[in-house]
């Protein structure tokens, strides 16, 4: 039987009964850290590896109290709403557990593997009836490998389905032995212009590309996910281009998924710039002719996934 060390991962959310991401009913757990600054990322927070606060200043009320209960003086009330001194901060909670108004909040916190699969086993009657099991997002998951492989080992040891969500960016002898715990490959394939993937995401899409290559002739059960940004690949031509590479090297089923700027108020909380305030969800009509171009390449492609 596997024994799982005491690595630590640092977590930013754990989502019960889901039925995205994978089959039946599924436990998301989102790991911190991604090598990549995609212009849409839905989750900033995801993408430091370390732990971070979040401050919403709409719901702060000036009442003071987490500048009283702070010892480090890493945060304080003034005219202008709530100072934030992230180089003080010990990220102890006792401000967030005294915030009056829950305007306050920590992104991540570290857990060991035996504590995820506690949590996740407390829900394996669901997975057993409905198909479904863990999904393992970030973030990019593989940019905590290490921890990664010791989850997905431990998990298929208790007999739950495993599934992971990937931008696939990283070390080919990662990605392999990742896989070889991984049922259900859920991969982002962004673009396929390398010039353009940089601009938009910050990094190159040579070691994806490689990586989807490999997959394709190794794993049986990939879904190839298509994040539809404006002006970046919502064109029938750049989906196209995406549907004629992955059907080239076998991959069957794609999802694409449309832009929306969910995710906005989470920037402001992190003190970050969010560049993206004036782009509109892509319409229905838009994402259906997208569906019917990859279509022409692609056996199976839906909307959302």
């Amino acid at each position: 039987m596997y024994q799982s060390e005491e690595i630590k991962g640092t977590v930013f959310d754990l989502q019960r009964y889901s039925i995205h991401d994978g089959s039946g009913i599924r436990t998301i757990v989102f790991l911190k850290g991604c090598p990549l600054r995609c212009r849409w990322c839905a989750n900033p927070e995801s993408q430091k590896k370390e732990r971070e606060m979040m401050i919403s200043h709409k719901k702060c009320i000036a009442c003071g109290t987490c500048q009283a209960v702070c010892d480090k003086d890493a945060i304080s009330v003034g005219a202008d709403g709530i100072a934030y001194r992230k180089e003080k901060c010990d990220y102890c909670g006792a401000c967030i557990a005294n915030c009056r108004a829950q305007g306050l909040k920590i992104a991540g916190r570290e857990m060991s593997v035996q504590e995820i699969i506690d949590e996740i086993t407390k829900d394996e009657i669901f997975y057993i009836t409905s198909g479904g099991g863990l999904t393992v997002s970030g973030g990019e998951p593989l940019s905590q490998h290490e921890f990664l492989l010791k989850l997905l080992k431990s998990a298929q040891e208790r007999g739950i389905h495993t599934a992971i969500e990937t931008c696939g960016v990283c070390a080919p002898e990662v990605f392999r032995e990742v896989l070889k715990y991984v049922d259900l490959l859920l991969m982002d394939l962004k673009h396929t212009d390398n010039e353009k993937h940089k601009e938009w995401t910050g990094g190159s899409n040579e070691a994806i590309l490689k990586n989807w290559e490999w997959a394709a002739k190794n794993k049986k059960h990939i879904i190839c996910r298509i994040p539809v940004i404006p002006g970046f690949n919502d064109t029938e031509k750049e989906i196209k281009d995406i549907a004629k590479f992955i059907s080239g090297i076998g991959i069957r089923e794609m999802h694409l998924l449309p832009y929306h700027n969910l995710g906005e108020s989470k920037y402001i909380a992190l003190g970050m710039e969010y560049s993206m305030h004036d782009v509109k969800k892509p319409e229905d009509d838009a994402m259906q002719a997208l569906r019917a171009a990859a279509m022409q390449y692609v056996e199976s492609v839906q909307i959302g996934g």
